[in-house]
């Protein structure tokens, strides 16, 4: 099992386009058996340090597998929908990891 956190800055004012991406790419993962594990959303006083921006958004993920994440990020369904994750996400921070 590997899991994978991902910090999500968002372009001002494109909320509406990267929920729509992640409408679209959510139910995805479980075709590569994988889980949301955890979806947050922190506003300002919910963080109590960073060092750079708060993320918009943060995401807990699990895979079986490292070839079952791969294999997600190339599915042909969520390559076409890709424009609205490029749209809309300024930038994003992914930590790979296994539990222990």
């Amino acid at each position: 099992m590997i899991y994978i956190t991902q910090l999500i800055y968002i372009q001002e004012g494109k909320e509406d386009v990267f929920h729509a991406f992640e409408d679209l790419a959510i139910p995805i993962i479980a075709k590569y058996n994988g889980a949301l594990l955890l979806r947050i959303r922190p506003d300002t006083t919910s963080v109590i340090y960073t060092a750079t921006d708060a993320p918009y958004e943060v995401h807990l993920i699990s895979f079986e597998t490292s070839g079952d994440f791969e294999a997600f990020k190339k599915d042909e369904e969520r390559k076409q929908f890709l424009h609205l994750k490029e749209a809309s996400i300024r930038s994003s921070l992914l930590i790979q990891g296994n539990a222990i």
